[in-house]
């Protein structure tokens, strides 16, 4: 991407797998590699790498247009959409896609012994049988095997319509597609995809009424209204907003995160978005495929290829080859793409 010469380094291997894990840029991984060093020589402060966690969620409220007063902080999707549905009353309704990756499908099959109702529908059928009526409505805002961009919008009328809470899972959006998380009673962002940072760390906005629904099932010292007043003792004394659902940090991990946010909004997520879509439509069109407008890019081949002798790295999922633009990628990644797959493709 034009601009960004110097500030993450060049993969030995042209690397178009952001779908699965993102890349830090230099002075993440020098910060996340300071603080391990700190951590060897016992010369850190816990404090200090603890403070990256305010930074981080205050950078990621910028992200997703929120206050940071909403954002809670976790360690995966999974982890705090598995809050989320622990607090469903028994009998109410749920429906989700069918094909939803399992962080987001899970954790509602679980709760059905709580005595909820999951309906597993089509993507494409999703938004009339929210129409139909239901409780909540759980789907991701990108898909994490085809890379289809869900209609958000179209789900948050219906949702409205009913009463419906309005689940995202956008781990596979944000960083790269713009979110307005306030359309929505719950956001969910696990980070290590397309926010470039370390594993361990995820992010969940919560509406005010979601707030007043939610057990805080972890608490713990961190989410203490005073946090290092919370050590030991009674009485329990828990934040007012989204903190109170907090679990302690991967101190390393938040490091990474707080550089992360800053080198995308230093950027700007319109133009991160405009530069991966652009990458995809084009290697789309070279293979005759369909674009949809998404960083995220499924090709079906017509042999069995081993993703380890490709050229470049990519995944498997879904019954095809899932290649993922991010802004560290350029035309020259396309075109390694191309080169390798021309004459391979299958074409629907």
């Amino acid at each position: 991407m034009p601009g960004l010469s110097g500030l993450w380094s060049n993969p030995g291997r042209s690397f178009v797998d952001t779908a699965s894990y993102g890349l830090p840029s230099i002075e993440t991984f020098d910060k996340v590699e300071g603080a391990l060093s700190q951590w060897r020589d016992g010369t850190g402060v816990w404090e200090v790498w603890q403070d990256a966690t305010a930074q981080a969620r205050q950078s990621f409220a910028k992200i997703v247009g929120v206050e940071s007063n909403s954002v809670t902080v976790g360690a995966s999707a999974s982890q705090l959409i598995g809050m989320i549905a622990s607090s469903v009353s028994k009998g109410q309704v749920v429906v989700v896609p069918e094909l939803e990756f399992t962080s987001n499908l899970f954790p509602w099959l679980v709760a059905e012994s709580n005595g909820i109702h999951v309906v597993p529908v089509p993507l494409e059928n999703l938004v009339e049988r929210v129409a139909e009526g239901c409780d909540l409505v759980a789907t991701s805002a990108v898909q994490s095997s085809t890379g289809e961009v869900v209609d958000l919008e179209a789900i948050s009328v219906a949702a409205k319509e009913v009463g419906a809470i309005t689940v995202v899972d956008a781990t596979q959006a944000i960083g790269w597609l713009p979110i307005e998380a306030s359309q929505f009673d719950v956001v969910v962002c696990a980070a290590y995809k397309w926010l470039c940072t370390p594993r361990g760390v995820a992010y969940m906005t919560i509406s005010e009424r979601m707030q007043s629904k939610l057990t805080p099932t972890s608490a713990g010292w961190f989410a203490g209204e005073v946090v290092h007043d919370s050590y030991y003792g009674l009485p329990l004394r828990l934040a007012k907003d989204a903190r109170r659902f907090d679990i302690s940090p991967a101190w390393f991990s938040w490091v990474g995160a707080a550089s992360a946010n800053l080198d995308l909004l230093q950027v700007g997520i319109e133009k991160i978005h405009d530069h991966n879509v652009t990458l995809t439509d084009k290697l789309a069109r070279a293979l005759d495929l369909d674009s949809h407008g998404s960083a995220i890019l499924s090709i079906k081949v017509n042999e069995s290829l081993d993703t380890a002798n490709l050229p470049f790295r990519a995944s498997s999922r879904g019954g095809g080859l899932r290649v993922s633009f991010h802004l560290y990628n350029d035309l020259d990644d396309v075109d390694l793409v191309f080169e390798t797959l021309k004459g391979k493709v299958i074409i629907d």
